[in-house]
């Protein structure tokens, strides 16, 4: 495992074992048999960050996959692991899906929870692609708050709510980096942490049928985060989605429109957020589709309040990219040759040559998918096979072809959908 291109200028790496859930080897027997396979190699190139089969035998039954998270090499480029710091997390993902938590007496379900790191969300971190970096962005943030916390860093000299907001149209990830987010934390600190839990509350549904009742039901669903957080081996995140029907409640209660107890129980949850956040162990990710309409009350206690909008044309490319390899890892396209990254292609200047065609063809593309969004990119490649190819292997120019009629469509029913309303 080398590579011939220039060293990278980074030099601290997160190497991410994933360990076969039926494995009861100790974390560091595992940790010790992954330095050695690096020891032989002595450096990575672009094929090395994600390897799911070993020769080794302790590693072919104890290791379902290695990772080098968050590492960005173009093809020109390796990691000499002679400079580098590596630092390794182990970790073995939850077979579970979501559980319900329900109200007692009440015909209401409060929250989806899930155990972390979970099978439903492997991957979801890395699938995501931005124009800015708002992934290490969130990283460093959540770095920052446990450090302060470390330090017992007074709260009433430096201010910090552990609060998360993350504002724009709809389909852009809000949600999935939330979740993501929440299931990155829980593999890098593994040592600190032996789980997570991540409570999701869609508190559109929640709120509006809370408007009749009391704030006692707001109690109610945090008196069952607050058992989650009393175990200090759990790192707790909340996630509220469409947290800005929080400042529908608000507002529709000043107007006289709801009962004055919409407003009681609004300030419930703002309350009881205020507490939950002195504990070490947890964090609030909130979302919101409505810029203009968040509570001013949340946004004052929100420590990053990042905008996520429709990706560029660059970003849609990545996204692309990352779904044509996946088809060809699957069989579905047939290509002798993976699709060349951006960096990779301004190195040769985008001079159109075999070696080159199909990358540009693939950048043109998403040119004109600029305006869609990611989550109608993600669907886009499902949508050309089913539409334009509807064939078990297709060529990857091919593939290209139908991926190009389908973003066409794309655009002409956006254009009836609006003639239509």
């Amino acid at each position: 495992m080398s590579g011939d291109g220039a060293k990278t200028k980074d030099l601290i790496y997160h190497i991410e074992i994933c360990q076969n859930p039926h494995s009861t080897a100790v974390k560091a027997d595992v940790v010790s048999n992954v330095q050695r396979l690096f020891d032989v190699s002595g450096s990575l190139s672009t094929g090395d960050l994600y390897l799911t089969e070993f020769r080794d035998e302790f590693l072919k039954q104890h290791v379902d996959k290695i990772a080098i998270s968050d590492t960005k090499l173009s093809q020109h480029e390796s990691i000499d692991l002679s400079v580098a710091t590596l630092h390794y997390h182990v970790f073995q993902l939850q077979e579970g899906g979501p559980g319900m938590e329900e109200l007692e007496d009440e015909d209401l379900a409060a929250a989806s929870h899930w155990i972390l790191p979970s099978r439903d969300f492997d991957g979801m971190w890395e699938s995501l692609v931005f124009d800015e970096d708002i992934k290490t962005k969130l990283l460093n943030y959540a770095a920052t708050t446990l450090l302060f916390t470390d330090k017992n860093v007074d709260h009433n000299i430096i201010s910090w709510n552990k609060v998360v907001l993350l504002h724009g149209p709809p389909g852009t990830g809000k949600t999935s980096l939330c979740r993501a987010l929440a299931q990155k934390l829980c593999i890098r600190l593994a040592e600190r942490f032996s789980y997570g839990q991540l409570i999701e509350i869609n508190s559109h549904s929640l709120f509006s049928k809370w408007f009749s009742e009391s704030g006692k039901l707001v109690m109610k669903m945090f008196q069952k985060i607050q058992e989650l957080i009393d175990d200090p081996d759990a790192l707790v995140c909340v996630l509220i989605d469409e947290v800005e029907s929080l400042t529908a409640a608000r507002k529709s209660a000043m107007s006289g429109s709801e009962p004055s107890d919409a407003i009681r129980v609004v300030n419930a949850v703002l309350t009881q957020l205020d507490q939950i956040k002195r504990y070490p162990n947890v964090l609030i990710l909130t979302t919101s589709n409505v810029t203009g309409a968040i509570d001013l009350a949340f946004v004052d206690r929100a420590d990053i309040k990042q905008y996520i909008g429709p990706p560029s044309p660059s970003a849609i490319f990545s996204i692309y990219r990352s779904c044509l390899h996946e088809l060809i890892k699957a069989g579905i396209i047939v290509s002798s040759q993976s699709v060349l990254d951006l960096r990779a292609l301004e190195f040769m200047r985008f001079v159109e040559n075999d070696i080159t065609r199909d990358s540009l063809q693939l950048r043109e593309i998403a040119i004109k998918s600029h305006g869609l969004s990611g989550r109608t990119l993600r669907k886009l490649p499902f949508i050309a096979h089913a539409c334009y190819v509807q064939k078990p292997e297709v060529s990857l120019q091919d593939f290209l072809i139908a991926l190009d009629k389908a973003v066409q469509q794309q655009f002409k029913e956006r254009e009836d959908l609006v003639k239509d309303s």
